[in-house]
Formats: structure tokens, sequence, C-alpha cells
């Protein structure tokens, strides 16, 4: 086979695979991100337990200010669960950790730096528009990843300011 058919039957392949979305019961993609704090965190060493992964444009936005707020009101709701929460962004650790102290988030936030790897293989980066403007962005989307490392929910439709109250009900942990 020559190299360039080799390199077309890779791209068909690519294309195949980005065409098929992520669907409740796949695998949840792993991932290793810094925190706040600069350490790595690895999605694979929660096994075990529940994690809800929420992906969210910008620290201190209206919206996302809105959706944090709303995870740390109901964060103790979580906890009693085992239910670790990671907010994912393209915010670097020094942004994280002014949001964290100005609303007294007690969960992980983490980033996830351009082209935004992380992000892409859960589907929650990609092309926006706003006002007429088109760019590449973070898009508000959350996922529940269950305890054997799997999609428990995907929410690619997300009320910023009822999220987590939205996610507890449907885990029946209301």
């Amino acid at each position: 086979m020559s190299g360039s058919t080799k390199g077309l039957l890779r791209c068909r392949q690519l294309l195949l695979t980005a065409l098929v979305a992520l669907q409740i019961g796949d695998p949840a993609p792993d991932f290793t991100l810094p925190n706040q704090d600069g350490e790595p965190v690895k999605l694979s060493s929660f096994l075990g337990q529940r994690v809800v992964l929420y992906f969210y444009p910008k620290d201190d936005t209206p919206g996302c200010t809105k959706e944090a707020c709303n995870f740390r009101d109901r964060w103790e709701r979580f906890a009693e669960h085992g239910i670790q929460v990671l907010g994912i962004s393209k915010d670097n650790a020094a942004s994280h950790t002014k949001f964290i102290s100005k609303h007294e988030l007690p969960f992980t936030l983490l980033t996830d730096e351009e082209p935004c790897a992380v992000a892409t293989s859960y589907e929650s980066y990609g092309l926006k528009k706003f006002m007429g403007r088109e760019y590449m962005g973070m898009m508000r989307h959350t996922f529940v990843v269950d305890p054997e490392g799997k999609l428990e929910r995907i929410y690619k439709k997300v009320k910023s300011a009822s999220m987590a109250d939205d996610l507890l009900s449907d885990l029946d942990l209301g």
C-alpha cells in the first residue's frame, strides 16, 4: 500500500470516528489535566466513584458563575454520595484560583488549553456563533461518568442556573 493510500485510509478512519457521537454507555475518554494548583488530575484515578465533568466557556462570566455557584450550593448532596465534580475550561490556574476564591467553590477546576484536546474528545469544543461572528470555543456541556468509567449521562443543552439541580434530580439524589 502506498503512503498516500495509507494517508487517505487514516483520514477516512478519523472522519468516521468523528462522525460517531459519544453515547451513554461509551467509555469516558480518559485524560490528565492540571488543576487550579497546577497539579495533574487524571480522570481514571476516580474509578469506583461517579464524576461530573462540566465544560464551561470562561471563569467569572455571568452564565459560568451561575453554573459554578449552583454546583457549590448543592455541593453537600454531591459529597454525600461520593460524587466528584470537575469543571473544565480554557482558563489558566491563576484564573481558576481567583474564581474559586471569589465564589468559595469547593470543587476542582481544570485547565484544557488551546487546542482543547480534552474538550474536543468530549465534543465540547468547536465552532460557535455570537452576534454574527464565528469562532472556536468551549461549549457548555455536562457529562456524568459512572464508577466503571462509562458515560452515564450526557447533557448538551445545559441551563447554567440549574445544572446541579437537574443532575441531582436525574440521578434520583434530589
